[in-house]
């Protein structure tokens, strides 16, 4: 009879350690950066900027040219004035600008108009005319990083809710 009793606490002790160790399934930086490596977001690859672009290009299906066509959904591009000063043009409408929108003194404020361009696209195959569009046109650089920086605090949550999904437990720091 006390043998019994015995295997039944041990039994419940058991248990008791089983729902112990459930609750314990806690999300880790290390369980997070495991899901954002396998949707291409690891920390590592953060650094490469030809892995950054072709992050961005494939989730946003986007395409940038340099090939002028009237089936772009965005024209970003360097004008000159008449009297010899560049400006830059930023329009959905290739052959409608308006001065008070569409032109740029400076080329700085042309990362925020190429972010706006993608996101606020409502349909799939974005292709986006720059005139400029080499590996050293920093506002370009600028813009598709950004991109990449708000799709990683994107793909972080969505990893964190499928780890909750999973069962473990989300503790804020």
């Amino acid at each position: 009879m006390h043998l019994k009793k015995i295997i039944k606490m041990s039994d419940t002790i058991k248990k008791w350690h089983e729902m112990q160790e459930e609750k314990q399934k806690i999300i880790t930086d290390e369980l997070i950066e495991a899901k954002m490596i396998s949707k291409g977001f690891g920390e590592v690859d953060s650094h490469d900027e030809e892995h950054i672009k072709k992050v961005v290009f494939k989730h946003y299906d986007l395409e940038i040219t340099d090939d002028w066509s009237s089936d772009c959904d965005h024209y970003i591009y360097e004008e000159t004035t008449a009297d010899g000063y560049s400006v830059w043009i930023s329009t959905y409408m290739h052959d409608k600008v308006c001065v008070s929108e569409n032109v740029f003194y400076y080329d700085n404020d042309l990362a925020e108009e190429f972010k706006q361009a993608v996101v606020d696209n409502d349909h799939s195959d974005v292709k986006i005319y720059v005139d400029d569009i080499h590996d050293d046109n920093h506002w370009l650089q600028d813009a598709i990083r950004d991109l990449y920086i708000e799709l990683v605090d994107l793909y972080t949550d969505m990893c964190k809710e499928q780890l909750v999904d999973e069962g473990y437990e989300l503790i804020e720091k």
